[in-house]
């Protein structure tokens, strides 16, 4: 069993922010302090100390759109990808995951999805769901999207539910604003965040949808977060419209012309054009859509291929941001830590390092390779490689 007290020593410590040289005193799940030097005592009694110099120490990452017990289905039954392994999670520096269903919500189910979060929790992540899948109604575990989210601890809002998408349930614009109103409530009488999340498609009308909801209800703009805005060059064009108007965009660094999605824009790149055009650092989201299948279907709607989305892309296109597209640390990890757990009202216990936030945590080195990756204050990944592994793992 480890030490209830860590120390990581002499590592330059973004909360994103860049704070310089700082050592951390982890106490069990939380960051008790931190300070410029910090020495065991013995009235911590066993204390664990790890030396990071030289090293980068940042949050740990949040994917907020992770298929955790499978998705697809697209091509047949045998098309539907398996549920998620801990250690996929963990070794991609992800501490913090949200899971949701997506195009199949008859043979997945909501019970299901709460109790992989329950299962993932017990292993050492933190997670959370969203409720209902792509269509509309959607489902739910109780009777509607608002008791689900003031009832279930771990329904942090509705999604993924599909628009501008041939395999939608072609929903109406009152459709998606009496949904929105619905996970605003809900999140309001439970103090959560009650966001729509929105998987957008290849449609032509990309987020016309949203533009005339905001239009036309007193529903606000921060209850809808659309995801796969890299999809395509125009529905990214629609994106920067909707962060400038004060939105949070969700980029997919599962989706790329690399991973076989020709019409993309790779994500990274995506996030780094979107600055190029003055849309704020602190509107933009990116996520892995991790364990999905990215079915490519031809103009007829016929599957052409079947990809599966890499939870560890989240953290390619992370380095891909900074050596590639010369974006800054600090700014970089916002995209993956803060600005996720602010849309998500978890900040600050997620997403930044500052005293007694939860010991999410991962140790990069000189080239941002991923030394060390801790979860609520355990260590998950040493020198790179799991160290702890889920129940079924071999």
């Amino acid at each position: 069993m480890s030490a209830l007290f860590k120390i990581l020593k002499g590592g330059r410590v973004f909360s994103p922010e860049d704070t310089g040289e700082k050592d951390l005193l982890l106490a069990g799940n939380s960051i008790a302090y931190i300070a410029e030097k910090i020495d065991p005592s013995p009235v911590y009694g066993e204390v664990e100390v790890i030396d990071v110099k030289g090293k980068y120490v940042v949050p740990g990452f949040i994917d907020q759109h992770v298929h955790l017990i499978g998705g697809g289905g697209e091509a047949g039954f045998a098309s539907r990808t398996p549920e998620v392994m801990l250690s996929r999670v963990t070794r991609a520096g992800i501490t913090t995951v949200v899971g949701c269903l997506g195009t199949d919500g008859t043979t997945r189910h909501m019970a299901s999805l709460l109790a992989k979060a329950r299962g993932l929790e017990a292993e050492g992540l933190s997670t959370y769901i969203y409720t209902g899948a792509y269509e509309v109604p959607t489902r739910t575990i109780t009777d509607n999207v608002r008791n689900d989210i003031i009832l279930i601890d771990k329904v942090l809002g509705c999604g993924e539910i599909a628009i501008s998408d041939h395999r939608s349930a072609q929903p109406s614009k009152e459709d998606i604003a009496k949904l929105a109103a619905e996970a605003r409530v809900g999140g309001i009488l439970s103090g959560k965040a009650g966001v729509l999340h929105l998987h957008v498609g290849d449609g032509r009308h990309k987020l016309g949808m949203l533009f005339e909801i905001l239009e036309e209800t007193e529903i606000p703009i921060s209850q809808f977060t659309p995801t796969h805005i890299n999809r395509n060059p125009y529905l990214l064009e629609d994106g920067i419209r909707f962060a400038k108007m004060g939105g949070m965009i969700d980029m997919t660094s599962g989706v790329s012309p690399g991973a076989g999605a020709d019409k993309s824009v790779k994500a990274s790149r995506a996030i780094k054009y979107c600055l190029e055009q003055g849309v704020a650092i602190d509107r933009i989201t990116m996520s892995s859509d991790g364990n999905g299948s990215m079915p490519l279907f031809d103009e007829k709607g016929g599957i052409q291929r079947l990809l599966v989305a890499e939870l560890d892309s989240l953290y390619t296109e992370f380095k891909s941001l900074i050596l590639e597209e010369k974006v800054n640390l600090s700014d970089a990890l916002k995209v993956i830590t803060q600005n996720p757990a602010q849309s998500l009202k978890l900040y600050p216990r997620k997403g930044s390092l500052q005293v007694g936030g939860d010991a999410d945590i991962v140790v990069l080195d000189q080239d941002l390779n991923i030394e060390y990756v801790f979860a609520r204050g355990q260590c998950m990944v040493k020198q790179g490689q799991a160290v702890v592994k889920g129940n079924f793992e071999k």
